[in-house]
């Protein structure tokens, strides 16, 4: 057995053993028992969750992160256990196993972490985007590029989202919310803006199957494909425009304007294994099976005038199995989205991230947001 499905083994027995415990029945959000908390884990596909916010201390007082927000979590691909958890306000916390708790970043500022990139390659290397800066950790998050690896010159703009190719890690992208794409093509020595759009950047997504796909969505549900070149050469002076050509810009809209997307981006997912792409927003879920050439409408449960989406996960193993979770329920499909099954959220809080355990997609992560 390889070393990686014994930890995964053992994260499981840990896990097993502590949640028949005290495991958390989905239940009413307005139930006087359900769990004010920030990370919910299932072991079981969603059936049950426990709360995971424990933060380790030698201190007698006992830690947690449970009052938090989450913005987001980011699996380490390579690592399913090492997860980075990027808050509302209160920066960054890290786990390399959540049954031993949570840890706190340390020189970041305390402050809305927009994205978190691992690099494919390298574990202990992490981009962070917090504010209008971009920064790295070349040693597990122990010290940060001091300055920012990225700063835009306005403080009013953030940086929103990172990509790292994986075809070639030298090349990483960012997105703002003044509309630029830029590119490092040396791991973020330097930057050069490939596009400008006239809103905010908020996602870019490269593709899994092929790394000179990249997808872009923007602040009003505007979705873009693009081409860009991978093989990258900063050594070659002669090479440098070809190093940043973008090329087969596509507006998707034009296929899109078949469908009511709103005005709510939440997601764009790319299955690794056959490269359906799911695109969600938070009245309906669209999937393509043909990089965004057409798309079809998953028929949910509730009315599209009624949906409230606010994430969505497709297992990378089958993307067959689609969850996604509001501010009251969790709902599940294991056969494409022609049927679902739904259970309360075990919280009085409002779902705001869902992720599966590429390893073992029986494990799945929820991170929440307090109703306002």
């Amino acid at each position: 057995m390889s070393v990686s499905k014994i930890k995964i083994s053992l994260l499981l027995l840990v896990l097993a053993l502590a949640t028949s415990a005290c495991s958390v029945s989905t239940t009413s959000s307005g139930d006087k028992t359900a769990v004010d908390s920030s990370v919910f884990l299932s072991t079981d596909s969603g059936s049950t969750w426990r709360p995971m916010v424990s933060i380790p201390t030698t201190e007698g007082r006992a830690q947690t992160i449970s009052d938090i927000n989450v913005n987001s979590i980011t699996m380490d691909p390579q690592d399913s256990l090492a997860l980075y958890l990027a808050s509302f306000d209160r920066g960054l916390f890290y786990t390399y196993n959540i049954a031993n708790g949570w840890n706190k970043v340390a020189g970041l500022p305390e402050t809305t972490v927009n994205a978190v990139q691992v690099h494919t390659k390298y574990q202990c290397l992490i981009y962070a985007a917090a504010a209008n800066r971009l920064y790295r950790s070349n040693d597990c998050t122990r010290t940060w590029s001091r300055d920012g690896l990225y700063v835009d010159n306005d403080p009013s703009v953030s940086v929103n989202t990172i990509a790292i190719d994986h075809y070639n890690t030298s090349n990483i992208y960012i997105g703002t919310s003044r509309g630029e794409i830029i590119k490092s093509i040396d791991g973020g020595g330097s930057w050069r803006t490939i596009q400008k759009l006239e809103e905010g950047v908020t996602h870019l997504i490269i593709s899994p199957l092929d790394s000179r796909l990249i997808f872009v969505a923007t602040a009003s549900n505007h979705i873009f494909s693009f081409s860009s070149n991978t093989d990258t050469n900063p050594g070659n002076s002669a090479d440098v425009e070809r190093n940043f050509l973008v090329e087969n810009w596509t507006d998707l809209d034009d296929v899109l304007s078949d469908y009511d997307l709103g005005s709510n981006f939440k997601d764009l997912i790319i299955g690794a294994r056959d490269g359906y792409m799911f695109l969600a927003t938070s009245k309906l879920i669209l999937r393509s099976p043909d990089n965004g050439i057409t798309w079809e409408n998953l028929k949910l449960i509730t009315p599209e005038k009624d949906s409230i989406i606010n994430a969505i996960a497709v297992n990378p193993q089958d993307s067959k199995e689609i969850c996604y979770v509001t501010n009251t329920n969790f709902f599940r499909s294991i056969d494409g989205g022609a049927t679902w099954s739904t259970k309360n959220l075990p919280t009085k809080r409002a779902g705001r991230e869902l992720l599966i355990d590429f390893a073992n997609p029986n494990i799945l992560y929820l991170g929440t947001v307090k109703l306002k």
